[in-house]
């Protein structure tokens, strides 16, 4: 397992885990896979996903009780990330402090390296 591939903040793993354990009956999964997709008006977007098992080539990642799958095309652009959950009074979701980003669109959506 990396553990410096990619961290959680308490309040990402305590949601994910909210999450994991709010599944349909038969709908069980194993962790949460991470990529990044190439969208949004900086180049860069995070991709989240429920993952059931590893793909062959994901690096797996456990932080604070949560599994995290990482597509392979994604490690260079994550490595050293730090995933965080917020909520607000009028908002809520995910923020990635990513090392690597040199840049993010207006709206937060997107990002460059």
């Amino acid at each position: 397992m990396n553990q410096q591939l990619m961290t959680l903040t308490d309040s990402a793993a305590n949601h994910i885990k909210g999450l994991m354990a709010q599944a349909p009956e038969g709908e069980k999964f194993a962790g949460l896979r991470v990529g990044v997709t190439a969208t949004g008006c900086s180049g860069l977007s995070y991709s989240l996903e429920y993952a059931k098992e590893a793909s062959p080539m994901d690096v797996e990642v456990e932080d604070k009780g949560v599994k995290i799958f990482i597509d392979p095309k994604a490690q260079m652009y994550i490595a050293g990330m730090e995933m965080d959950y917020y909520e607000d009074k009028f908002e809520s979701g995910f923020t990635f402090n990513n090392p690597n980003a040199t840049g993010h669109c207006g709206c937060g959506k997107s990002f460059k390296v």
